[in-house]
C-alpha cells in the first residue's frame, strides 16, 4: 500500500503531533508501506521532493520560531499524486497544506482521513482572543467535514466533536514507547545535578512552555509543596514562547530545555511527580510517558488522564477546573512517597499494554480500509477491545 501524511510539524520538532506521526510513520513502513510524508521545508533547506517526502515552502509561525506553516500547495500535490497515486491519505494539520491536501484528494478521488491533534477553538482563550473561538470552530467544522473520517485519541474528544457537528470522529488509541520510557533510566547523576540528593524530592514538567499550558498552576502547586519540603525542586523540561518569563519569575528552578529520545525518558524518570495543569489538550502524550516512567501525576479530567489515569492509583484526577484541588494533590503526593512509589508501579504496569505496533496496526487496518470502501467510521476490531481495556483503566 502507498500512503501519504500531510503534517505541518514533523520531527525534529518536537510536540506530541510530531512525534505521534514519526511513530505511524515507523510502524506503517514496518509493515512494507511506502509512506510518503509531505510537509513544509525547515530553516535553510530548499524546497523540493524524494522519494519518501515532499517538501513545502513555509512561513514562520509567529511567537514558536521552532515551527513553519507551508503555504497552499494545491497544484504540486495534483500533479504528484496523479503520477503516483495514494491508496489513502492521511492530514494531521489544519493549516493551508491541509486544506490543499483535501482539494487534490478530492478531485483525484483519493480517500482520506483527518486527525485533531490540537484544540485551536480552546487555545483562543489561553491567548487573549475568546472572541475568535466561534471562527476557529467553524473552520475546525468546515475542514474535517471534508474527510472520510476524522480521527481522535479519545471517546471523550469523539463525543465533544459529535456534539459540535465536527467531522466524523473515530477513535485510534496513542502508545507509548516503553523502552525509551522506562523507570529504570532514573539517574542519580543528573539528579545531583539538579541539586537532590537521593531521598530529595524533585517536581517535574515536560511539554511546550506556552500560554496554553496554565503553567501559572503548577508554580502555585509546587510553591504550596516546597512548604512542606523546602528542599524539593522544580524542573521544567521544553521550550516555548512562556519561558523567558517564567524563568525570570523563578530564578530557583531549572529549565532543561527540549529533549528528545532516550534524554527525554531520563529527565522524566529522575523525577518524583508530574505536574501536568494543562486544560487544553486533546490527547497529552505526557500523561503516558509519566506514566511508563513510573512517575506519579496530578492531571485535570482531560484527554489521556481521562482515558488512562485512575484517580488515587496512578496519580490524582482532578475534575472540572479546581484549581484548588489540583493544589491540595500536588501537596498531598509529596508528602506520601509511599504512594508515590505504589502508584509508579501501577502506572508503570498499565502502559505495556499501549505498544507502537498494536496502534500503528489499527492505523494500517483503517486505512487499508479506506481504500476497500469500507466505512471508516467504524474502529478496528483491535480499537474496540483496546478501548474496553482503557475504559476498565479509567473507571
Amino acid at each position: 500500500m502507498r500512503y501519504a501524511i500531510v503534517t505541518d510539524t514533523y520531527p525534529p520538532d518536537i510536540n506530541g503531533v510530531a512525534l505521534t506521526l514519526q511513530s505511524y510513520v515507523r510502524g506503517l513502513r514496518a509493515r512494507g508501506h511506502e509512506v510518503e510524508i509531505v510537509r513544509p521545508t525547515r530553516a535553510g533547506e530548499p524546497p523540493g521532493a524524494d522519494a519518501q517526502s515532499l517538501r513545502i515552502r513555509g512561513l514562520r509561525v509567529p511567537r514558536y520560531p521552532g515551527l513553519r506553516l507551508a503555504l497552499p500547495a494545491g497544484r504540486r500535490l495534483h500533479t504528484r499524486w496523479r503520477a503516483a497515486r495514494p491508496d489513502a491519505l492521511y492530514v494531521a494539520t489544519e493549516g493551508p497544506l491541509g486544506w490543499s491536501a483535501l482539494n487534490a484528494a478530492h478531485t483525484l478521488g483519493i480517500p482520506v482521513v483527518t486527525a485533531l491533534h490540537t484544540r485551536f477553538d480552546l487555545y483562543m482563550a489561553a491567548y487573549g482572543l475568546p472572541w475568535l473561538q466561534p471562527a476557529a470552530l467553524s473552520w475546525m467544522r468546515s475542514f474535517h467535514a471534508r474527510a472520510d473520517a476524522t480521527l481522535v485519541a479519545t471517546r471523550a474528544l469523539a463525543q465533544e466533536l459529535r456534539e459540535a457537528g465536527i467531522g466524523h470522529p473515530v477513535v485510534l488509541s496513542r502508545a507509548v514507547d516503553c523502552a525509551q520510557f522506562d523507570p529504570a533510566r532514573r539517574d542519580a547523576d543528573l539528579r545531583r545535578q539538579w541539586g537532590v540528593d537521593g531521598n530529595g524530592l524533585v517536581a517535574i514538567h515536560v511539554g511546550r512552555i506556552a500560554a496554553e499550558k496554565n503553567l501559572g498552576l503548577a508554580v502555585r502547586a509546587f510553591r504550596a509543596l516546597q512548604v512542606e519540603h523546602p528542599e524539593a525542586r522544580m524542573v521544567f523540561v521544553g521550550d516555548g514562547p512562556e519561558r523567558s518569563a517564567l524563568q525570570a519569575a523563578n530564578p530557583d528552578f531549572i529549565f532543561s530545555g527540549a529533549q528528545r529520545g532516550d534524554e527525554l525518558g531520563r529527565h522524566f524518570a529522575s523525577a518524583d511527580l508530574f505536574l501536568f495543569p494543562s486544560r487544553s489538550e486533546t490527547f497529552g502524550n505526557v500523561v503516558l510517558e509519566s506514566m511508563a516512567c513510573g512517575v506519579p501525576q496530578v492531571a485535570f479530567d482531560h484527554g489521556a488522564a481521562t482515558e488512562h489515569l485512575c484517580d488515587g492509583a496512578h496519580g490524582a484526577r482532578i475534575a472540572g477546573d479546581d484549581e484548588d484541588a489540583f493544589v491540595v494533590a500536588a501537596v498531598a503526593l509529596a508528602c506520601d512517597p509511599v504512594a508515590r512509589r505504589a502508584m509508579g508501579l501501577a502506572g508503570r504496569d498499565a502502559m505495556r499494554r499501549l505498544t507502537p505496533a498494536h496502534v500503528a496496526d489499527d492505523l494500517d487496518a483503517l486505512l487499508a480500509g479506506l481504500r476497500a470502501g469500507t466505512d471508516a467510521r467504524q474502529p478496528p476490531s483491535s480499537q474496540t477491545d483496546a478501548e474496553d481495556a482503557d475504559g476498565r483503566a479509567a473507571a
